[in-house]
């Protein structure tokens, strides 16, 4: 089983970011920690935890004493030995005196959301630092054996490519084994969607995505999902599980379960959630919807989904569930021994592919 734990908080708001996120505000804080600890121990079922994802928000955000107050809940899991723990931090948050409590409490992947390391760009996004400050937190989190590293990179902000280009460079000379590439999407209730910041041309964009994929690929960086690339190792198991349409717990405010053919939503709203309200909706998935989102989540990855694992799951061939023969006899989908994938030069184009597979 897998476990998601969702910590709201932010120093400050993100102009694209439309996650369920708060400002900082220790009034509510202590609050929201408890009622995690009491939703977790009313919802977990004593399952061998094989991943632990803390993300946000911002994690990095709490204090000390509040992040040992969230270890000392995390706790109550019964964790496998060969797990990944994950916790997602902001460079202008994560000190040396928590990724030094990050390492006593087992922590064995960072991932840093920089977005971007042109100054412009992050003006832009209200984010603020510097490759020194990147840099120097990289190293600190190496000193201190966390070397499972990711950053988070946006790009097409703007139409110039070679900001880019420069973003690749300086990641690359950080030496992580692992990247997340995101276009910019803009979403209605952002700061950017409310100003209507437009988006950049769609050619240069693909050209963008390209760039990055080629430059990467040719630094030894395997594409092995849509915007995601590791060393070889370094693939994230906390969402390759997410891609396989696996099964896990999703605690704290707007996250989501998905359990016993349910998807299980919490509400959004910090009141309801400090008042012991944790869950909104809960949905049960039919076959149609299960099949459904086996194909459009697991052909997100490179080597997409595998025939005799769905037949073995369903006890129906891929090919008689959906109608996808002119995508094959096209070559946009690719059959290869026991998977079927997206053919890589089609990948970018991926939602206009995965619509074929809704049957719901």
């Amino acid at each position: 089983m897998y476990v998601y734990i969702h910590i709201p908080f932010c120093n400050c708001i993100c102009s694209y970011c439309d996650f369920c996120k708060i400002l900082y505000n220790n009034n509510y804080i202590d609050n929201y920690l408890s009622n995690l600890e009491k939703e977790i121990r009313s919802r977990y079922k004593g399952e061998i935890i094989k991943s632990i994802y803390i993300g946000g928000g911002t994690p990095s955000s709490l204090s000390l004493s509040e992040l040992e107050q969230l270890f000392n809940i995390i706790k109550i899991f019964n964790i496998d030995k060969n797990y990944e723990f994950t916790i997602e931090c902001n460079v202008d948050s994560l000190d040396i005196d928590k990724i030094k409590l990050f390492s006593r409490n087992k922590v064995n992947r960072i991932s840093l959301g920089v977005q971007s390391f042109n100054d412009e760009v992050l003006s832009i996004l209200n984010r603020s630092h510097t490759y020194k400050e990147v840099s120097n937190v990289i190293n600190n989190l190496k000193d201190n054996n966390i070397n499972n590293i990711n950053i988070d990179l946006i790009y097409g902000v703007t139409n110039n490519i070679d900001i880019v280009k420069k973003d690749i460079d300086y990641f690359l000379s950080l030496d992580i084994p692992h990247i997340s590439c995101y276009s910019l999407i803009i979403e209605d209730n952002t700061v950017l969607g409310i100003n209507n910041y437009e988006n950049i041309d769609e050619d240069i964009e693909y050209e963008m995505y390209k760039y990055i994929e080629n430059k990467l690929e040719s630094n030894s960086y395997v594409h092995y999902e849509i915007s995601n690339y590791a060393k070889e190792g370094y693939y994230s198991i906390h969402n390759i599980n997410y891609w396989n349409n696996g099964e896990y717990y999703g605690f704290g405010l707007g996250s989501v379960s998905y359990m016993d053919n349910y998807r299980i939503t919490n509400t959004r709203n910090i009141n309801k959630y400090n008042d012991g309200i944790y869950i909104s909706n809960k949905e049960y998935e039919n076959e149609n919807i299960r099949m459904s989102n086996d194909m459009i989540l697991g052909l997100r990855k490179l080597n997409g989904v595998s025939i005799s694992n769905f037949y073995n799951k369903y006890k129906k061939d891929i090919k008689e569930v959906f109608d996808i023969e002119d995508l094959i006899k096209d070559k946009v989908l690719i059959i290869d021994n026991n998977n079927i994938y997206i053919n890589k030069k089609y990948l970018y184009l991926s939602n206009e592919i995965l619509i074929r597979f809704m049957i719901y």
